[in-house]
């Protein structure tokens, strides 16, 4: 029973998850001990990791090493959609071996009905907002009251300009149906819609879209996942978004940013473009209002058949890439 003896720790976390200017009140403090962070000793590492799997079948590449030391060895998301299989048994089956080991495993459900109206090269979803239903739940109760970080829909939002009025309007059903289903199914996870990134949305329109789609029912919201821009601009544009959230609907939200690729910032691209690097491995705080920097993003797997990936499928791990993007080349 670890969990219940972490009250100290689980107080030095809360410092940590607020602004640098601001002080813990109580409140927070025992919402945090209450919370996924509170209940475990530290962020989850997947061993069967697409960069874990390629190191270790092929211990004799002399990429391997660096790849295993500076990728595999960190904490990052697991993402989950059709590709899952049976997602209760997946879901299952991943929170049980984090919750095993103490940890807190963050995961992605992405498998929205529309996905990647835009960009589409990570076309597809759940047929229909019936089965999308059904399969959110699996994922919900596959968690169940086992501690866990849950990025809902990367890019859902941010799409709005290729969808239909009609179209927006049962997307944001689904979501709010999605975050649903982690309250009553999932007490102890932290759910978090994605609200893309700086470059994307204006944040007073991107602040109208997360309260449509049910903000306020979610723990959070996300930036930055599977691009490159720097902590200094998502800290930015995610506190602009909060004074949108707090100016129109009179609430705020923490948001974490996805750090696993932006250590040298953007260029402009945002499909397996060169040159990109690394970011600060996952933690608690951060500095500027964040409340976490998580690796959301797997380093070196592709984004489609595009850039540096030419030639590759969405979710690919290309170990040139990943080699190149420790150093930075």
């Amino acid at each position: 029973m670890r969990r219940l003896l972490r009250t100290l720790a689980a107080s030095a976390f809360a410092c940590l998850l607020l602004p640098l200017s601001a002080a813990p009140s109580s409140a927070t403090a025992t919402s945090i001990q209450a919370g996924p962070i509170g209940m475990t000793s530290g962020f989850y590492t997947d061993p069967s990791s697409g960069p874990a799997a390629w190191a270790a079948a092929n211990p004799g590449d002399g990429r391997a090493a660096a790849i295993r030391d500076n990728i595999a060895s960190r904490p990052m998301a697991r993402w989950f959609g059709a590709w899952s299989g049976d997602i209760g048994a997946a879901v299952g089956s991943y929170v049980g071996a984090a919750d095993a080991a103490d940890k807190l495993p963050v995961l992605i459900a992405y498998n929205i009905p529309g996905r990647d109206a835009c960009g589409g090269h990570s076309g597809g979803g759940a047929g229909t907002p019936a089965a999308y239903q059904a399969w959110i739940s699996a994922f919900a109760s596959a968690v169940g009251s086992r501690p866990a970080l849950v990025v809902i829909e990367p890019d859902s939002l941010g799409d709005f300009s290729c969808l239909s009025q009609a179209q927006i309007a049962e997307r944001n059903g689904m979501l709010r149906g999605a975050l649903a289903q982690f309250r009553d199914r999932a007490p102890n996870t932290w759910t978090y819609l994605d609200a893309g990134n700086p470059a994307w949305i204006g944040a007073a329109t991107m602040a109208q879209h997360l309260d449509g789609a049910g903000a306020r029912e979610a723990h959070g919201f996300s930036l930055n996942v599977s691009n490159y821009f720097t902590t200094g601009e998502n800290t930015a544009y995610g506190n602009a978004i909060n004074s949108a959230l707090s100016a129109s609907y009179g609430y705020t939200k923490p948001y974490v940013v996805d750090t696993s690729r932006n250590g040298n910032g953007s260029n402009g691209e945002w499909c397996n473009h060169g040159g990109r690097r690394i970011g600060a491995v996952s933690q608690t705080g951060g500095g500027g209002g964040a409340e976490m920097l998580l690796w959301l993003k797997t380093p070196g797997e592709s984004d489609g058949d595009c850039g540096v990936g030419g030639g590759s499928a969405a979710g690919q791990f290309l170990p040139e890439v990943a080699y190149k993007m420790i150093f930075g080349y």
